[in-house]
């Protein structure tokens, strides 16, 4: 029998007690923790390390047609002497990438991008090294050797963006001093995009999927968590095992793994099993064969912490489309423009009286899958479009798309819907765990919001 994620406030102590008690709790518990840590981690593992994350509107180089994108920021610094980075956190991506410049036209470093001529550190990796020959297997575009002999990447996106440049290693600089170790990374010189104002808004990008050049794998966690708050668009990002006792009991999907390349199947994605969609509770009438793979690889299920929303194939995206339309044609009224799709692909749109300060009840939208089961409820099924005004109206989307008018060939779970889930991706027992909890709490409680 399935176990499906549920959360009832009520039933959670933290939220009984009063603020002061809940304040000596959140000190004890962060003492606690880190205490647990620094016994708990062996020679083999390194030690388990947490950043904030904060959310940044900006169009990030991503898989989908996006010209604006809420991303996830982990903030650390890279080289010897350290220099600060922001980088977007990105589970649907292999190879870590910084914007690369040496110098401006008044011969100083431009702080929005990392300087690898002032990295006594920085190392490029050359064409003939195993790493350029053997571990670049899964990047989208085969590695090459360029005019120096320099490992050469170049990545492209479905909006017509790109970047490229040389392998390189680095140290970067985790949490401490103590904390350091060399990772190879894209140092990426020539970017080239239709909004290069937003996409400086970041230094690069961490890849956290199970490539052999990833982040993650380079450093040899057996997994890593995030959570996102659904408030405050605050969250964390924790590296290495949580061992968390007041968190919920985890419930379990297993990734799917194939050993044979196929055209549209993404081999180091994090893949699971989608198994159904339900509608307030009520299962929709999709067919499995079109959840699952065909011969190519396309319909894939990937959960992607770099793509904002969740877009699942044609077919399952009208029976969902029609069954909420259904359900909300008495307290919602529809945006009756065929010319209007939001990004591309969001096509159920409603007007909603600009002076409304809340949204009516709204059915939930929960994607079942092997094991576990995502509920996407409130506020999160619509999203409002900013700008968007139809006379005093405002205008909110479903928040789910259409990959089909993307021309992406796959289910991708973004994290918009991953908002106050506890994520935790288990390499080393190919699985994902997922729990509902209020992520602004389980912040304070990780020392990170005293």
């Amino acid at each position: 029998m399935k176990s499906y994620v549920t959360f009832n406030s009520s039933s959670n102590p933290f939220l009984k007690i009063s603020s002061l008690l809940s304040l000596y709790l959140q000190v004890f518990l962060f003492f606690l923790f880190q205490i647990h840590f620094c016994f708990s981690s062996s020679s083999s593992s390194p030690k388990a390390l947490i950043f904030p994350l904060k959310t940044q509107t900006l169009r990030s180089p991503n898989k989908l047609q996006f010209h604006h994108n809420v991303s996830l920021i982990v903030s650390l610094t890279v080289g010897t002497p350290p220099q600060n980075v922001s980088m977007v956190l990105d589970t649907g991506s292999e190879l870590s990438w910084l914007h690369c410049n040496q110098t401006t036209r008044n011969n100083q470093s431009d702080p929005t991008k990392f300087d690898p001529t002032q990295s006594t550190s920085y190392k490029p990796i050359p064409c003939s090294s195993p790493t350029c020959i053997n571990q670049t297997q899964d990047f989208p575009i085969p590695a090459s050797c360029d005019s120096d002999n320099l490992c050469h990447a170049t990545l492209s996106y479905a909006d017509a963006s790109s970047s490229e440049g040389n392998l390189a290693s680095d140290i970067f600089h985790l949490g401490s001093s103590d904390n350091i170790s060399s990772i190879v990374f894209g140092c990426m010189g020539s970017i080239f995009s239709s909004n290069s104002a937003e996409d400086s808004k970041t230094t690069g990008l961490m890849g956290m999927n199970r490539g052999s050049l990833s982040f993650v794998s380079q450093m040899g966690f057996p997994k890593f968590s995030y959570c996102i708050s659904g408030s405050d668009f605050s969250g964390l990002l924790l590296l290495g095992d949580s061992n968390v006792t007041w968190l919920m009991p985890l419930n379990y999907t297993p990734l799917i793994q194939i050993s044979q390349p196929l055209p549209y199947f993404d081999r180091v994605a994090y893949t699971v099993q989608l198994e159904g969609i339900k509608v307030s509770g009520k299962l929709l009438p999709i067919p499995k064969s079109v959840l699952v793979p065909d011969h190519s690889g396309a319909g894939q299920t990937m959960v992607d912490s770099g793509t904002q929303f969740t877009f699942l194939l044609g077919p399952v995206y009208n029976v969902l489309r029609t069954e909420f339309l259904n359900q909300t044609g008495r307290v919602l009224r529809l945006l009756e423009d065929p010319n209007f799709v939001f990004q591309g692909a969001m096509d159920l749109c409603y007007r909603v009286p600009s002076g409304q300060n809340s949204l009516p009840n709204l059915p939930s939208v929960s994607l079942v899958f092997t094991g576990a089961e995502m509920v996407v409820s409130g506020d999160r099924v619509l999203y409002q479009v900013s700008g968007e005004i139809r006379e005093n109206d405002s205008v909110w989307c479903l928040s789910f798309g259409n990959s089909d008018l993307l021309g992406v060939e796959a289910y991708v779970i973004g994290h918009h819907h991953q908002q106050n889930v506890w994520m935790e991706f288990d390499l080393e027992k190919s699985r994902i765990g997922l729990a509902q909890v209020r992520c602004d709490l389980a912040r304070q409680r990780l020392g990170m919001g005293l």
